[in-house]
């Protein structure tokens, strides 16, 4: 199965990331191109179901930290390193013919210039580089600040190129008519970069298939009914231990897909409730976690609370009194009037954009669906259709039964799920 990640940057960003994707094996890549890196943030918003997400620098991950740091998923940028400034003076040197302290440089971080002409013992002083990095640390970034730093220096007749690393300066300067050169992004930089996403992608899905266990102690029958309701919501299997214990078997993806109103809604004011949820390489060990967790919680002076123990011995908790990352409710403005086109319920929409982001295949067929919205088929079909009416919803192939019978229609959601 391929990795799907979802590239964002400039017009060139992409191109050149285009003509390395065939060196990466088993990947594949949606594009979203921006003209300035503060529209990252907008696009990130806008992005359809995906493993990882790779950026084009430092500036667009700076810019949409806040929003990418609450993604399920990976995200990463093209880091500026020693290859990628050598690369770019190498190039200025060969072709342009112009000396060191002639050249005018904007990128993230100073200190690379000079590693780089240190290890090569080259003395080029004085050596016009701009350091925005503490710009982003303060929110003080100005696309204009790096222009008119190029810009002063070439009217005062103090360079002769501007080489930068944000493709809008580039443009801008051009436009100026002053001498201007892109950074270089090497090609072993860029495979870099798509191999390191992949193989996180492929490490973040191997921990959400790790195996987890959970405990719950209760003490009622109307605890019980509980239990059941929430054992549905995290897909998980439930063995009775004892009158007031029962264990549940799920997955560790799901857990951490669990939003705390449907963990809340397992406590009670009147009676106490524990619970304790462990994750494991093996079953054994997730159920071993899972006892501490519990212990943990047993022992809290909220009485009604979770704690999760990790394979690394991470305690987490206790939830919900502490705020998860992830919600089943999305309030997000755009979502109601895709619902109120396709006549469905902001909370039908709401559980399907959920289900999108935890479907690793990214495509899926209405049984599939039925079943993660524990309804019928007949009303996962109704759904689907009043979607695809309006194309937020695709047929993109066909599914063979193993048994006599149609093939099984397989479905794209065609709409942004990270709003």
């Amino acid at each position: 199965m391929n990795t799907k990640i979802a590239v964002i940057g400039s017009a060139e960003f992409i191109d050149s990331t285009k003509s390395v994707a065939d060196q990466v094996a088993d990947i594949e890549l949606d594009f979203y191109m921006y003209q300035q890196p503060q529209e990252a943030l907008k696009l990130l918003k806008q992005l359809m179901p995906c493993d990882a997400v790779f950026l084009s620098g430092a500036l667009p991950y700076y810019f949409s930290k806040d929003y990418h740091e609450q993604l399920r998923i990976p995200v990463f940028y093209l880091v500026q390193d020693e290859m990628t400034i050598a690369s770019s003076l190498l190039a200025a040197l060969y072709h342009k013919k112009i000396l060191l302290e002639r050249i005018s440089i904007d990128l993230f971080d100073a200190a690379i210039v000079s590693n780089v002409l240190t290890a090569v013992d080259i003395e080029a002083t004085p050596m016009h580089v701009m350091d925005y990095e503490h710009f982003l640390r303060k929110d003080l970034y100005d696309f204009n600040q790096l222009v008119s730093f190029h810009q002063s220096l070439w009217e005062k007749g103090e360079i002769d190129l501007a080489i930068t690393s944000v493709h809008a300066v580039y443009n801008q300067l051009h436009h100026l008519g002053i001498p201007v050169m892109r950074m270089a992004d090497p090609k072993t930089a860029l495979i870099r970069g798509l191999e390191n996403a992949k193989e996180k992608a492929e490490y973040k899905k191997s921990k959400a298939s790790q195996a987890a266990v959970g405990y719950i102690s209760i003490h009622s029958v109307h605890q019980r009914k509980k239990l059941e309701s929430f054992a549905h919501a995290i897909h998980a299997t439930v063995q009775e231990i004892n009158d007031s214990l029962f264990a549940l078997y799920c997955t560790r993806g799901d857990i951490e897909a669990l939003n705390s109103d449907v963990l809340q809604q397992l406590f009670t004011e009147t009676e106490e409730t524990a619970v304790g949820f462990g994750y494991g390489v093996s079953i054994k060990d997730a159920n071993k976690n899972a006892m501490i967790a519990l212990s943990f919680a047993e022992k809290d002076q909220e009485k009604d609370c979770c704690y999760i123990l990790t394979e690394s011995k991470e305690l987490l908790g206790p939830f919900p009194h502490k705020k998860m990352q992830q919600k089943l409710v999305n309030t997000h403005p755009d979502l109601y009037l895709i619902a109120q086109k396709a006549k469905l319920s902001p909370a039908n929409l709401s559980k399907m954009i959920e289900f999108a982001k935890n479907e690793q295949m990214h495509h899926f067929t209405s049984a599939d669906l039925a079943d993660y919205l524990q309804v019928t088929r007949r009303s996962a079909e109704r759904m689907i259709k009043k979607l695809s009416d309006h194309g937020y919803i695709q047929i993109i192939g066909e599914e063979m039964t193993y048994q006599q019978g149609r093939p099984r229609a397989l479905y794209k959601l065609n709409i942004p799920i990270y709003f």
